[in-house]
């Protein structure tokens, strides 16, 4: 092969950013198998790759939905053929941290369905949790199996220094984004496989096996055999591809509401063999559409009777319903309080400094500072309802602000961080592109997370929003092994 190789086609690095692979002094430890495999290898040859790559993502249906484009066309998901590469040391204290947190959620939730203790400790206003409109008061008292109410949560992680590491968020209802991780890692092995052979990435190809075996341990009393079922919205939900994948990889059966029943509190499954009894709902429904009869009444996606089923102890659902108001940003600035109050430890991984629009002050200062800072509305998701101040037109900023002063309760702001870049193939090169970290933590039997993530890469020079519905792509995350 001949031409250029990738590595001397890189640009100079940032100097505003922390790059993963480029230090001061050259490349990082971590990244010199890979960077001298980089050296040696053609911008020709990577363009080729990264065309393969496209085409099969499309041609196994790899996608995922824009909400509000009119279009109504899926895409596939943009995926990036560099790998993000992690040193043992960073990963076991993104591991360690994301565990920890997850154990704090898990004992919140269940703290302000029972006893509410750190709201009569003083630790979080009551009035910010009991009055959020994702705290969910028919959950009140109800022993959810296990303790866990979160059993698959999102955390997102982003990097601005060599040792700085900074929770974005927690996402704790549906979260979404794990097939394309677990696809990301065999694109990567199908493309490079004498990548593999010569480095020690750890695998990541367990997680399915690990998540039905945690939801098989929070069935119902009694289910020797338990049925696990994924609840999805039905194929015109953006994330339908990994509800059937997800399905597809635990070997269970995905369905839709309507092919659902309940009877006696017990949910059962139609099938042409006549009702199958299932007795636990890995779902991806919201919780204001999962039963017509206790949430939503215009509900199509729903079951009704599910919510009675599952209050009568018949079935499991996971995430719990509930769960929601854990992740709503107000809430995600108690999660370190959580820890301390919960757990009695110090917490391991920090919380990005947070302005609550709620209060006087915070208000004030943010509404002085629009343009340096990012906006979020507390319910937020997927880059919507969000100000990225430093790249917003004045007329934005103007209209954002109009939105804060009327309803400033619905919003925080955080600073605008120095995310930390990753090399990125740009077809004629390696340009650094800004990224984050989404590691899936699983809760069962015990909390865990496999040894690897979804990256998440900013694709369009110099932005820092890296959602795939806002021009954001993904990459796979090599976490070497010891």
């Amino acid at each position: 092969m001949i031409g250029t190789s990738a590595a001397q086609a890189r640009p100079v690095k940032e100097p505003a950013f922390h790059n993963e692979m480029y230090g001061e002094d050259g490349v990082r430890p971590h990244y010199e198998a890979y960077a001298r495999w980089l050296e040696t290898t053609p911008v020709e040859y990577l363009l080729q790759k990264q065309r393969e790559a496209d085409t099969l993502y499309t041609r196994h249906g790899i996608t995922f939905a824009v909400y509000g484009d009119e279009s109504g066309v899926e895409r596939a998901i943009p995926f990036d053929i560099i790998p993000r590469i992690m040193q043992p040391g960073a990963w076991k204290k993104i591991h360690d941290g994301a565990c920890q947190r997850l154990r704090a959620l898990n004992a919140f939730l269940k703290d302000i369905y029972h006893g509410q203790e750190i709201i009569r400790a003083g630790v979080i206003p009551g009035e910010q949790v009991l009055g959020n409109k994702l705290y969910r008061p028919e959950m009140r008292g109800f022993d959810v199996p296990g303790d866990v109410y979160v059993h698959v949560a999102g955390v997102d992680v982003i990097q601005t220094g060599a040792d700085a590491l900074y929770v974005l968020e927690d996402n704790l209802r549906t979260p979404s984004g794990v097939s394309y991780m677990l696809e990301n890692r065999k694109m990567m092995m199908r493309l490079f496989p004498e990548l593999f052979s010569r480095m020690s990435v750890a695998p990541i190809d367990h997680y399915t096996d690990r998540l039905l075996d945690n939801l098989h341990s929070v069935a119902p009393a009694g289910a020797a055999n338990p049925t696990v079922a994924v609840l999805t919205p039905g194929a015109y939900n953006s994330a339908y591809f990994e509800h059937a994948f997800l399905a597809l990889q635990m070997g269970v059966e995905l369905v839709e509401g309507q092919d659902l029943v309940v009877a006696d509190n017990c949910v059962y499954l139609r099938t042409t063999r006549g009702p199958q009894r299932v007795d636990v709902i890995y779902r991806r429904v919201d919780d204001d559409f999962l039963d017509p009869l206790a949430f939503r009444p215009d509900s199509m996606l729903g079951v009704p009777g599910l919510f009675a089923a599952y209050r009568a102890g018949r079935v499991t659902l996971a995430n719990a319903i509930g769960t929601g108001v854990a992740d709503d940003k107000s809430i995600y600035v108690y999660v370190p309080d959580m820890i301390r109050f919960y757990l009695g430890e110090a917490p391991i991984l920090q919380n990005v400094p947070t302005w609550q629009l709620r209060k006087p002050d915070d208000l004030k200062h943010v509404l002085a500072h629009l343009p340096e800072l990012v906006v979020k509305e507390v319910q937020g998701s997927g880059g919507y309802g969000m100000l990225v101040g430093p790249s917003a037109s004045r007329d934005e900023i103007e209209s954002f602000r109009a939105r804060i002063r009327q309803n400033p309760e619905n919003y925080i702001a955080q600073p605008t961080l120095a995310l930390s870049t990753c090399p990125t193939f740009q077809g004629t090169g390696i340009a650094p592109r800004h990224v984050d970290l989404r590691p899936y933590v699983l809760s069962g039997r015990t909390v865990s997370v496999v040894p690897g993530a979804l990256t998440r890469v900013a694709l369009r020079e110099g932005s820092l929003v890296v959602n795939s519905s806002q021009g954001g792509g993904t990459k796979d995350t090599w976490v070497l092994e010891e």
